[in-house]
């Protein structure tokens, strides 16, 4: 009898057949044999209708620790965590004599049955997603893999068969046995999205033993997919905190409804604002706060939950934030008409403004005009980014006279800590304005637009604190002087400094986002540079700040706040976002993609698979840009570690828009360098050849037979179908990779 399931991973593959095939009675497979024997733990009764789970005994455990000289195989390790929770499992059961006369309940090691997987995905429970028809998006029939192993390396004993290699038939690679799984390989639609958390919204306990850089031993839901908060979340900085699931504003009667939209009709005072545009029922405003909340805040965390009140906030941001929230909730139409009556509506106020200034613009007039342009920016319309760009200035201008109020209110304290009212003042005010400067970060990434904000704009000014103390509960003022007085915030400068000195800096996910963003941009002044070439020295020293950031990623502030999205990345969001940039960043250093990223701008496919085609020549074969495929391998690597299915689900609405922007560099580079190498008359040499096997090994036979054998316009075309799946932003739809033939 031969199982037909399919698993991405080793772990998934060991658990189903400890819970299937031994509980059915049926078959056990090889894998389930060779742990029996080993552990000689397991009897065919046990097997069959498995009550309780199986404990490991002293003497296995002694005869593993005599045998395994300090390391163990994945299924040694699964095993000893299935009774890790098996024993915790039994202690807990042992502590309710209720139970004692009912029937036992079967133990998950995954925790899947204690939730409904049907329940479709949000964590305040009162909206879903629409169910949109993915595989409609997909560009290419699902080919069902085979059991086919990957290799990262080549060996010594292949150099001679290697040297022999035609690039123009990638199935004479002979994959080598390693254990990694292949794009094709999909997970189960049970595990694509996390589940249902309602009933464990708000403030939860601490729970689970310590282990290095939190992840899921240190999670209160070690079975949910994706990034439950960085490190250790028992050192987070101030006094002992609870674990937190943040909650979305929403409007709570039909009271606050009504004032909402008598706000909208009082500051349009011209009735700029016509149909089809309609303020929705009180249930559609709350499914557009609870997406823009739950999907989008994490990736740009500028507004602060805890006092948005959409009764209370001004009416053009809160049409800003319902515009995004409607993207995410796949409504394009009304979140259109959202976005443009909150321009229209800004757009009075700056007019009509009687002495209007940057120094006085309030604040939520630079937030509400930065959604907006974010909305223009990635919404795949080229008039869109034009009318972005027109106004970049007068963006950056806001910034500049509002950081300068902020420096003349924190000087008038004279040395006073500021109270909790004051602080969430001044750290609203600092999150926006690093907020506009990774957006500008982001259009010089894809569109080589001269950033409007230099570094200099906040050189004096604190990195963004830790999202466990912008969304610390306030209770009094002295336990909040004693959460403050313990954050150890750094200024940019000081961060800045100590990454291009190798030395390790310690600040927040948020702050770990920005310090990335000033790396790229010193990167991108740098190869813009007329010197770029002769200047060895601030090479080296960018090279070094790159290394230093990506080391002081371990000593990110820890948090507690537990963020729901599904993310290959244990960490928040924001550092699975800033890695992305940075290996961009660590590829613009050798390849410059110019051509590309200002055709991008006028958003025409045609131009911009032709820029791609030309690019081709700026693609080299050295020995440096091994290092820069290294960066692109990881990339794709991703994706087939997840699989494309889990990855073309989640990525829409889970990831930010950083990851397809900041890919397709990668994986156009990675397309070309393969390009050149199956069809370059220079032979390819032993480094070459190991890299083109590494990601020749990701994939299987039926996909490179689809593609005509060519791993160049495989992964182009695999990765293609990736951007497909990104339905939210529609400038990733102008992304169009070259036919590599």
């Amino acid at each position: 009898m031969k199982c037909r399931s399919t698993f991405v991973r080793r772990d998934l593959l060991l658990r189903h057949d400890r819970t299937v095939h031994a509980k059915d009675g049926g078959v056990p497979l090889v894998s389930e044999v060779k742990r029996r024997a080993a552990n000689k733990a397991s009897t065919a009764s046990t097997a069959a209708t498995p009550s309780k789970p199986a404990v490991v005994d002293t003497a296995t455990l002694e005869q593993i620790e005599a045998s395994s000289d300090g390391m163990v195989d994945l299924e040694t390790a699964a095993m000893l965590i299935t009774d890790l929770h098996a024993k915790a499992a039994a202690a807990a059961m042992a502590n309710h004599d209720a139970e004692a006369d009912g029937p036992p309940t079967p133990y998950s090691p995954d925790h899947t049955t204690m939730f409904d997987n049907g329940v479709q995905y949000l964590s305040n429970g009162q909206m879903s997603l629409p169910q949109m028809p993915w595989d409609s998006f997909m560009s290419h029939p699902v080919i069902q893999p085979k059991a086919h192993s990957i290799s990262s390396s080549v060996s010594g004993s292949q150099d001679s068969q290697l040297s022999q290699l035609s690039f123009n038939s990638a199935s004479t690679l002979q994959p080598q046995p390693q254990n990694m799984p292949m794009v094709d390989r999909f997970p189960s639609t049970g595990d694509t999205l996390a589940p249902n958390l309602q009933s464990m919204e708000g403030t939860l306990p601490i729970s689970g033993s310590a282990t290095p850089n939190g992840g899921r031993g240190l999670s209160p839901f070690p079975f949910l997919i994706g990034p439950i908060s960085p490190v250790d979340y028992r050192r987070s900085p101030g006094p002992s905190q609870a674990l937190t699931t943040p909650k979305a504003p929403q409007v709570e009667s039909d009271e606050e409804f009504d004032a909402i939209v008598r706000s909208i009709k009082g500051i349009d005072g011209e009735s700029a604002i016509q149909p089809p545009f309609n303020v929705q029922t009180r249930k559609e405003l709350n499914d557009y706060l609870s997406t823009y909340f739950n999907l989008f805040h994490h990736h740009l965390p500028f507004l602060h939950p805890e006092s948005f009140r959409p009764a209370e906030v001004s009416a053009p941001l809160l049409l800003a934030v319902l515009s995004i929230g409607a993207l995410y909730a796949f409504n394009q139409d009304q979140a259109y008409h959202l976005h443009i009556a909150s321009k229209q509506l800004v757009n009075q106020f700056v007019v009509n403004e009687e002495n209007f200034s940057s120094r006085k613009c309030p604040l939520w007039t630079m937030q509400s005009t930065l959604i907006n342009m974010i909305f223009a920016s990635w919404s795949g319309d080229a008039k869109g980014l034009e009318w972005a760009c027109s106004i970049k200035s007068l963006l950056a201008n806001m910034v500049a006279g509002n950081r300068y109020e902020l420096k003349l209110r924190t000087e008038g304290r004279e040395g006073r800590h500021p109270t909790h009212a004051e602080w969430i003042e001044d750290e609203g005010c600092r999150r926006t304005y690093y907020a506009v400067y990774i957006f500008f970060g982001l259009l010089t990434l894809t569109y080589n637009h001269t950033p409007a904000i230099s570094f200099n704009e906040f050189e004096t000014l604190e990195l963004p604190s830790s999202e466990s103390l912008w969304n610390l509960e306030h209770s009094d003022e002295e336990s909040w002087r004693e959460s403050l007085a313990a954050s150890m915030i750094t200024t940019v400068r000081e961060a800045h400094d100590s990454l291009f000195q190798g030395e390790a800096a310690r600040y927040s996910a948020f702050a770990t986002r920005v310090m990335i963003n000033a790396l790229f941009l010193e990167v991108w002044y740098h190869k813009r540079s007329s010197e770029a070439l002769q200047d060895v020295v601030t090479e080296y020293k960018l090279r070094l700040a790159l290394e230093t950031w990506e080391k002081s990623l371990e000593l990110c502030f820890p948090e507690t706040i537990v963020v729901q999205l599904s993310a290959p990345h244990k960490g928040h969001p924001l550092i699975f976002n800033a890695l992305a940039v940075y290996r961009n960043t660590r590829a613009r250093l050798e390849v410059d993609l110019k051509s590309i990223q200002e055709a991008l701008r006028y958003h025409d496919s045609y131009e911009v698979a032709a820029a791609m085609t030309n690019a081709r020549d700026n693609v080299k074969r050295s020995r440096e840009m091994i290092k820069v495929l290294e960066e692109c391998f990881d990339c794709i690597e991703i994706v087939a570690t997840q699989g494309i299915k889990w990855v073309g689900r989640t990525c829409a609405t889970n990831w930010s828009v950083e990851h397809p922007l900041c890919g397709l560099d990668l994986m156009l580079i990675l397309s070309l360098w393969l390009y050149r190498l199956e069809n370059d008359e220079e032979p390819a040499n032993e480094e070459e050849l190991a890299m083109y096997n590494r990601v020749r090994n990701l994939f299987d036979d039926d996909n490179l037979d689809l593609f005509g054998s060519k791993l160049s316009s495989t992964v182009a075309r695999i990765w293609g179908s990736m951007l497909d799946e990104v339905v939210v932003w529609g400038c990733v739809a102008t992304i169009h990779f070259p036919p590599l033939r």
